[in-house]
């Protein structure tokens, strides 16, 4: 059988290799199948293009964020009416399984962890076996019985990096600029035990955490690093420093092997597990830059939110890595529950006054599969054609939509005011990386829309 992985086309700024495609490619190949890897978001492939390229396939997949599901409905039309099998897998999917299947036309839907469920759909398709007990898997007029998650992480096979090169990526990369190319995202673990309202990764990992094992991550960096030369590691776990012994023990393993990578978390992680000791260490091993989410100023948001970590955790992680010489970013959300002008106009003066050295500045986006989702229920209409630095999707009492949508310009701008946060972001951006750089500076409000 031969099966064609998908990401479609969209708008957006970061353009990086999908690892959960390289996964699943890596995956069924090593239970003997075929699979190709089709990133219409790198290559620049509308619907069209990428149906034709799937034609040899019986089986096409398709990767899905909320972000992007106007681009998985078009393509999973054109799909069908070439004639394919088509099986959708991401969020999005797994917390809307009947409305994605109606909308796109698909075959099939994958909840959650994909790997084990899509292997076992192929094999049923290729031997005209049901599929109807599949856990994992749900299909129409049908449900799926929940599938375990995968215990050991390192019996799973690196992602597919010959198929998704980080080489040949366009230099878009989380963060937006970066200390040295080729960037390769990994993750060492996967799931969160945290429960932040706006988040749907709680509901998805069901609370839980796996590790790999520091030698099996190491393993794959240094596999990159030697096989297509990549100088800089982004960790995009949703939380790397949860245990301070895994983050402790990859450290150590890249010293004693003497790798020489710059690393980064673009993702976050918890300011409140941090101390001088494991900071230090961090930046021996290659760590050059810490990404935080904050999300706002006010203690009463964050309680709310969820956020365990609280200002003066996050205030003390930024010194310790200031200190150990490593740059910071901020991530803030505007629109939360509880959000005022007031608030507002404090989130914006904390983050200026603060030490930051880059931060983003967003609105809230209300996904599937959030505690935010169940609990706003009714309150505002999912609109997927939006985008989040722009619009406003739900609008807290007290506010009006034309005051929370200026928010993250007004943030960026008062935030960028210092002239030394603009030099240092301005000496760390690459060659091809400018028009990328430009465009986010513009969407976000940094810098005038056509000159105005």
């Amino acid at each position: 059988m031969k099966i064609a992985l998908v990401r479609p086309n969209y708008y957006t700024h970061l353009i990086t290799p999908p690892l959960g495609l390289g996964y699943l490619a890596a995956y069924l190949k090593q239970a003997g199948f075929s699979a190709e890897i089709i990133d219409g978001l790198n290559r620049g492939l509308g619907a069209a293009e990428i149906t034709r390229l799937c034609a040899g396939a019986d089986l096409v997949g398709i990767n899905c964020y909320s972000a992007y599901y106007p681009q998985v409905i078009q393509l999973g039309r054109a799909l069908k009416q070439a004639g394919k099998v088509v099986v959708i897998g991401g969020p999005h999917p797994t917390f809307l399984p009947e409305e994605t299947l109606r909308e796109t036309g698909a075959d099939y839907i994958v909840l959650g962890e994909g790997e084990e469920t899509l292997k076992e759909l192929a094999c049923a398709l290729d031997n005209r076996l049901p599929i109807e007990k599949i856990p994992g898997l749900f299909s129409s007029g049908s449900g799926s019985a929940k599938r375990d998650f995968i215990t050991d992480l390192d019996c799973l096979p690196f992602p597919d990096w010959q198929q998704i090169d980080p080489r040949v990526y366009k230099k878009a990369p989380h963060s937006g600029v970066v200390r040295r190319f080729p960037v390769a995202p990994i993750t060492s673990s996967r799931g969160c035990p945290y429960s932040c309202s706006f988040c749907a990764s709680p509901q998805f990992w069901q609370r839980k955490i796996r590790f790999r094992s520091a030698r099996n991550v190491v393993d794959e960096i240094e596999f990159l690093a030697k096989r297509f030369r990549v100088r800089e590691i982004h960790f995009e776990d949703d939380n790397l420093t949860l245990k301070r012994e895994h983050v402790a023990n990859i450290c150590e393993e890249i010293l004693r092997r003497g790798i020489k990578v710059s690393w980064a978390t673009p993702n976050g992680i918890r300011a409140d597990t941090l101390d001088v000791e494991l900071m230090n260490l961090m930046k021996r091993s290659g760590c050059y830059q810490l990404a935080f989410g904050i999300e706002s100023a006010d203690e009463g948001i964050l309680k709310h939110a969820g956020k365990e970590a609280g200002l003066e955790a996050m205030e003390r992680a930024i010194r310790i890595a200031r200190k150990a010489g490593i740059m910071t970013q901020g991530f803030f959300i505007f629109g939360l529950p509880g959000e005022t002008p007031q608030t507002i106009r404090s989130t914006i003066k904390y983050a200026r006054d603060s030490l930051l050295d880059k931060a983003q500045f967003l609105l809230l986006d209300i996904f599937p599969g959030s505690r935010l989702w169940d609990e706003l229920a009714g309150q505002f209409n999912p609109d997927w054609q939006r985008r989040s630095y722009q619009q406003v999707s739900w609008v807290p009492l007290g506010l009006t939509a034309e005051y929370l949508q200026q928010a993250p310009a007004k943030a960026f701008r008062s935030f960028f005011r210092r002239p030394q946060r603009l030099w240092k972001m301005a000496a760390m951006i690459r060659p091809g990386q400018l028009g990328f750089v430009l465009r986010r500076m513009r969407d976000f409000g940094i810098i005038p829309k056509n000159g105005k």
